[in-house]
């Protein structure tokens, strides 16, 4: 048993990409438990040196929130900026994922896809809500021109 709850632990943590909280906004108070808000937080492209995405999100508080149950709602929305020279690798993966962030305790996550657009030398990064059975269509996308310093 003691080795099944390790393994979903485990493969809950893995499903979780690492971003810098920049800051956060309540939306909604709550007196007796966290407030619901919009989180800022940022991440590097961890295959494109140079690259760095801001995403806001909606957190839900609550008590459900306060220990990990509540269902964050899909909105979302992102900002990447070409934050020092871009090396593009030789090959680049359309659709690679580049962040991915759980967004309740199961089945549900925020993730950030990225495509190349050679013909206009741009990178393209989508940012959209998925889970199991259904996803939401809400999405946002931002384009880094690759420009030399």
């Amino acid at each position: 048993m003691r080795a099944c709850q390790l393994f979903v632990f485990l493969l809950l943590f893995s499903l979780t990409s690492f971003a810098d909280e920049i800051g956060e906004v309540s939306t909604k108070f709550r007196l007796a438990s966290p407030n619901d808000k919009i989180v800022i937080e940022a991440f590097d492209d961890p295959s494109i040196s140079g690259a760095t995405c801001y995403l806001s999100r909606a957190k839900k508080g609550g008590l459900s929130g306060a220990i990990g149950f509540a269902e964050d709602s899909s909105d979302a929305s992102i900002a990447c900026r070409q934050t020092g020279p871009i090396q593009l690798p030789e090959k680049i993966k359309n659709g690679e994922e580049v962040f991915k962030k759980r967004t309740s305790i199961l089945f549900k996550s925020l993730q950030v896809i990225r495509f190349y657009d050679a013909k206009r030398q741009v990178l393209v990064y989508l940012t959209f809500s998925d889970k199991l059975v259904d996803g939401s269509p809400k999405n946002s996308i931002s384009v880094v021109p690759i420009r030399d310093y």
